[in-house]
């Protein structure tokens, strides 16, 4: 019998690197630069943010670019990643808001990407699902 969790990670034998690079650089772009991240996403993505859905680069950075903050920095706790079907990364992350240089009290938040390769080398967000961690 074969195992498809094993032909999964075969095919894509650095889902763990992927996942651990793309978020370190979707969050460096974020914070730096967030009109920057629509090269990021594709006509066919979708994101969730707060119960809210989106599709689409166009609306997906309408609302990426018009969160009510100044500053924010993702600092991350964990990242989790794997494999998923034609060769995409399934990538599960927790960790802290520092918004509006507001250290003392930062926010927990968890964010869940599907990733899928485009010609290149690069990878693109499919799927995007934000959620805030209150108490």
């Amino acid at each position: 019998l074969s195992n498809p969790v094993a032909a999964m990670a075969a095919a894509n034998a650095q889902f763990a690197d992927i996942g651990k690079a793309f978020v370190q650089h979707y969050y460096q772009t974020f914070d730096t630069n967030r009109p920057a991240l629509q090269t990021l996403y594709q006509e066919a993505s979708m994101l969730t943010f707060e119960n809210e859905q989106f599709m689409g680069i166009q609306p997906i950075m309408q609302k990426l670019t018009t969160l009510q903050f100044q500053t924010v920095q993702h600092q991350v706790i964990t990242c989790d990643s794997q494999p998923a079907k034609d060769n995409g990364i399934l990538t599960f992350v927790t960790g802290k808001l520092v918004v509006d240089n507001n250290a003392t009290t930062p926010i927990n938040f968890a964010q869940t990407f599907v990733l899928y390769p485009v010609q290149g080398g690069s990878w693109y967000v499919h799927h995007d699902m934000f959620r805030l961690n209150y108490g």
